[in-house]
């Protein structure tokens, strides 16, 4: 427990679709006193996300999907580039991202690299993402992917050249942060040299 945490007190807002917190506590300052802070968390759970590389043909798999949050702030069209990812739910980060793999992208993957967590957004969201890695082959395809109907999921797959892509994040076109940090993780660490 952190000692300069105290009074926490917690209300529910929202649990329409996850679960939204305002949490009130006093927080003991640099001065010595306490000090009364007021902040919303919100609580979707934690999620894992792939990057699939080919290392002979240079490529990677990514997805385009509508994701409404950035069509409210200013994405035009509101599609998004992103590597494949998903929330846990009871899974464990590996199942997980295995499972969500072939659900939207149709390769069935067995082994993945565990490369990093994070948190993507530690002012407002509690989720941790977990981040991997795997190489696919054209053997590993076994559907078209695209997603879940019944979770609403209308997903469009892509192989692009690695260079491409990381062409894309300087162009903008890519503006997702976990794609951005796993296509920078596989330059900086050679994964497709």
């Amino acid at each position: 427990m952190n000692e300069k945490i105290r009074n926490l007190q917690t209300t529910v807002l929202s649990d329409n679709w996850y679960v939204l917190r305002k949490v009130t506590y006093e927080f003991l300052g640099r001065d010595g006193k306490w000090q009364q802070h007021s902040r919303e968390a919100y609580d979707r759970g934690n999620g894992a996300t792939i990057l699939l590389y080919n290392k002979a043909n240079q490529t990677v798999i990514l997805t385009r999907q509508f994701r409404m949050p950035t069509y409210l702030n200013g994405n035009e069209k509101g599609y998004m580039i992103e590597t494949c990812a998903g929330l846990l739910d009871k899974d464990n980060p590996e199942d997980c991202i295995r499972k969500e793999t072939e659900e939207e992208t149709g390769y069935k993957i067995s082994s993945v690299q565990k490369v990093f967590e994070a948190y993507m957004s530690p002012g407002s969201v509690t989720e941790i993402l977990y981040f991997f890695t795997a190489e696919y082959t054209k053997d590993m395809k076994v559907s078209d992917g695209g997603g879940l109907e019944d979770e609403t999921e209308h997903i469009e797959v892509l192989e692009l050249p690695f260079t491409q892509a990381l062409d894309m994040v300087k162009s903008g076109e890519i503006k997702d942060a976990k794609t951005m940090m796993l296509l920078q993780y596989a330059q900086i660490n050679g994964l497709l040299d």
